[in-house]
């Protein structure tokens, strides 16, 4: 079913493979430990900038990107890049590939007026700034987007915005200079035509981050997750993404493709953890004898490539049907592998930790913050339940034909 990669795409991956070794691996506690003074925690490490250089100069910048300026690689195709890319936390910004840019880059390449794209897409595409998505709300559950209540309402030439956003991803980051802002303009309208989505410089009078967020103690620094507050920020008509009442519409098309993006990213994240608990199964003597000799490690080591093995597939397949058929086709495939590989990959971090004892909680291993990551997308990007919800509708539907 699958094509065979392009020559370019095995040039990009070797390439890719060959960096990583070289240079992400190395150093990913420097890029990853945040300094000892609490004023820098969030700023972008000194080293990241010559190595998004080195990334630049080899060719291996805006692996996921379409237009001018990226690889044009299919989904299928990014799906192999992206997997050795994703077995560090630190390598995503690198290629400038990070969430939630990539996803942003995405949505204003398809949907931004040509204004937008000069301002704010050029720059991401070259690395100089970083953006945000404020969609999630602290006061109701935004896994239904209908519920979101900040406001977006019109006055004369301007639009006001009021409301509090959290888990916004990479707001943190004083390279953060944008967010793109999911809110409700019409109350009054049918009820996927009620919300909009508008951009929202981060230095706009009125918009403030309120704190850092952190999962399981980890605030991921230096990118982070943040909650934001937006007491009447007044920002031009022309910050309207593609117009009143098209939130959804926008959503449904930025959505998809970065749920996979995360999901390639994280099966690189179980490999890297089951090759982790192989060498220190091989390594370490318990009771006389080898972990690695043991029934309960062999078996935790045996189910784990099956379970990753079983997550990939589904996840090429899903790739492969959004190059074939499209996104909206792929809806169901791309639902199953936002509920499969989080599950998967947290599981597998889970055991390699296991098979590291104590030193599989510090952070001595990567181990620790790779668990914390993966259980936090089983909610970020829609919680597993509404993903399953969405599958059996689909099925229900089919049933019922």
């Amino acid at each position: 079913m699958f094509a065979e990669l392009s020559e370019n795409a095995k040039c990009l991956r070797a390439k890719l493979e060959g960096f990583m070794d070289e240079h992400v691996y190395p150093n990913e506690r420097t890029l990853l430990t945040p300094p000892p003074d609490e004023s820098d925690r969030w700023k972008p490490r000194p080293l990241l900038k010559a190595l998004q250089e080195k990334a630049k100069a080899r060719g291996l910048w805006n692996l996921f990107y379409h237009g001018p300026g990226g690889q044009g690689l299919t989904n299928f195709e990014y799906v192999h890049l992206c997997e050795t890319l994703g077995r560090s936390l630190a390598a995503p910004e690198i290629f400038n590939c990070n969430a939630p840019d990539v996803g942003n880059m995405e949505l204003l390449a398809a949907y931004g007026s040509p204004e937008q794209k000069e301002r704010w897409l050029e720059p991401l595409l070259a690395g100089d700034i970083r953006s945000c998505f404020a969609m999630t709300e602290p006061r109701v559950a935004s896994s239904d987007a209908t519920n979101i209540e900040t406001e977006i309402r019109r006055d004369g030439d301007h639009y006001v915005v009021n409301g509090r956003k959290w888990w916004i991803t990479g707001a943190m980051s004083p390279r953060c200079k944008m967010a793109i802002v999911m809110g409700k303009s019409d109350p009054t309208a049918p009820k996927h035509k009620q919300q909009s989505m508008i951009l929202a410089p981060m230095d706009a009078p009125g918009l403030t981050v309120e704190r850092a967020l952190s999962v399981y103690g980890y605030e991921h620094a230096p990118l982070g997750h943040a909650e934001l507050i937006f007491d009447n920020v007044r920002l031009p008509l022309d910050n309207m993404l593609l117009g009143e009442g098209r939130g959804f519409e926008i959503a449904q098309g930025r959505l998809g493709p970065g749920r996979i993006h995360h999901c390639m990213r994280f099966i690189g994240l179980a490999e890297r953890a089951l090759e982790s608990m192989c060498a220190r199964a091989k390594g370490r003597v318990a009771f006389g004898t080898s972990l690695a000799e043991m029934g309960a490690i062999r078996q935790a080591i045996g189910q784990s490539r099956c379970d990753i093995e079983q997550a990939r597939l589904m996840t090429l397949k899903a790739a492969w049907m959004m190059d074939t058929v499209g996104n909206k086709a792929a809806r169901a495939e791309i639902a199953i592998v936002k509920v499969i590989v989080p599950t998967m990959a947290g599981a597998v971090i889970d055991r390699a930790i296991q098979v590291h004892g104590g030193a599989g909680l510090s952070q001595d291993f990567f181990l620790a913050e790779a668990f914390a990551e993966t259980r936090f997308l089983r909610i970020g990007d829609g919680p597993d339940e509404v993903h399953r919800e969405a599958l059996a509708r689909i099925e229900l539907a089919r049933a019922a034909q």
